[in-house]
């Protein structure tokens, strides 16, 4: 997802121009034209990655429990990530499309699931 997003798509097109991404400094002091993933995953040091990741990532949204703290830990934390250099109201309506995609992806993964059990019981 990041890698054809649009901050994929910054990082990529410029991660080799020294005045875009020095990578000879500390990410702490730097100042790149767009966020690579560590800024985001590992903020604040730990090398955590799925502490800053979304619930997708580490549960199925079909077993996805919208009311656990969890939930709503996770939520606030990638969204208090986007605010360093977004309003929160594009944080909260990004995390929303997101939503709404992995959703549309879920099903599609299992109308694809359905038509390969289909093809097996009919010999293909």
């Amino acid at each position: 997802a990041y890698d054809i997003g649009l901050h994929g798509t910054v990082y990529q097109v410029n991660k080799w121009d020294p005045k875009q991404f020095d990578w000879t400094k500390k990410l702490a002091d730097t100042d790149y034209v767009g966020p690579t993933c560590q800024y985001c995953h590992m903020r604040g040091g730990p090398h955590n990655v799925q502490r800053f990741g979304t619930v997708y990532t580490s549960m199925g949204m079909s077993m996805a429990d919208r009311g656990a703290p969890i939930w709503k830990e996770k939520r606030d934390r990638w969204t208090s990530v986007c605010d360093d250099c977004h309003s929160p109201r594009f944080a909260r309506e990004n995390l929303q499309a997101l939503d709404e995609a992995v959703k549309d992806a879920g099903l599609k993964y299992r109308e694809t699931f359905k038509v390969a059990e289909d093809l097996i019981k009919d010999g293909v």
